[in-house]
């Protein structure tokens, strides 16, 4: 019997998501902020490859050039990495502005 071809997943996420190294600030309460690491961002989330105390749900308020302040809710979390939805996609003018800016 031949062996089967591994199966894939389509990658349902809507928005492209780009490669970035940038550090920033995740407000997690009101009263408690954390230095993270971006490793990559879309319109509509990020990866972070820092190690965080969190559980699937929990919300942070991530800080972002030119996009500002944004929530995000914790989507999954594995091996020290851990992907974030944005609570509100950010406009693509304000997207290519933001990467150009995190990419000096």
């Amino acid at each position: 019997m031949a062996a089967l071809p591994p199966q894939t997943v389509p990658d349902m996420r809507r928005a492209t998501r780009f490669s970035v190294d940038f550090e920033t600030v995740c407000e997690i309460h009101p009263d408690r902020e954390i230095r993270v690491r971006i490793a990559n961002i879309s319109a509509n989330g990020m990866m972070l490859t820092d190690p965080i105390d969190m559980e699937k749900g929990d919300r942070v308020t991530v800080r972002l050039p030119v996009a500002g302040r944004i929530e995000a809710y914790l989507v999954w979390s594995h091996q020290g990495r851990h992907g974030f939805k944005f609570e509100r996609v950010i406009r693509e003018p304000d997207f290519y502005a933001m990467l150009d800016m995190i990419n000096g």
